[in-house]
């Protein structure tokens, strides 16, 4: 049996992402982040790698947080129901796990890394979009009995890019509106029904 680990990696991932968040991606090295973690720069190498591992972790365990929260509020039946509460959800994430969702909004992977994203982590990142894309489909083959590209664009809109324009929108505030959820499941509604 191997040892219990003695730096959590959950904070040393927060500690770069703290880093990235208030200095910028150049601030977040392998040397700053053992410092900000209190782990040895050894322990980062040894776990993560690099930066680049250090970062890809960062922004993956971001993503895998907001995917989960999601796809759990669109598990209702009713197709209708499943993209207004994964409309909602999606602004909740940004309420509750607002370091979370400022790295997803304001970086993308290629902004934190030295170098493109290699083959792995695009493989990676297409397994974990995978059930998100089900989803989109489901619902719209629920809503429109097709899940060809403009129904699946219709219901993107509602579900993908409304709650990503509010979330930006608000993203800098002290703490979102209280009103946002009902209002963009409301607006998401009334998109999924004017078709």
């Amino acid at each position: 049996m191997a040892p219990p680990r003695k730096h959590d990696t959950d904070v040393i991932l927060d500690a770069a992402r703290t880093l990235v968040l208030r200095d910028g991606p150049r601030a977040a090295g392998v040397a700053a982040i053992a410092e900000a973690s209190g782990a040895p720069v050894g322990t980062l190498y040894h776990r993560f790698g690099n930066r680049n591992g250090v970062l890809t972790e960062a922004w993956i365990r971001a993503l895998d947080r907001f995917q989960s929260r999601v796809l759990a509020a669109g598990g209702a039946e009713d197709p209708l129901e499943a993209a207004v509460g994964m409309t909602a959800a999606a602004v909740g994430f940004g309420r509750d796990c607002i370091d979370d969702a400022k790295l997803l909004l304001e970086l993308r992977p290629s902004d934190l890394l030295d170098g493109a994203p290699d083959t792995e982590f695009r493989d990676r990142l297409a397994r974990m979009n995978e059930p998100l894309i089900a989803q989109l489909h489901r619902i719209a083959i629920g809503l429109y009995g097709s899940a060809g590209p403009r129904e699946v664009d219709a219901v993107s809109r509602a579900v993908v890019d409304l709650p990503y324009a509010a979330l930006r929108r608000h993203g800098h505030a002290p703490e979102l509106p209280d009103w946002l959820e009902v209002d963009l499941a409301d607006a998401a509604r009334t998109l999924l029904t004017a078709r």
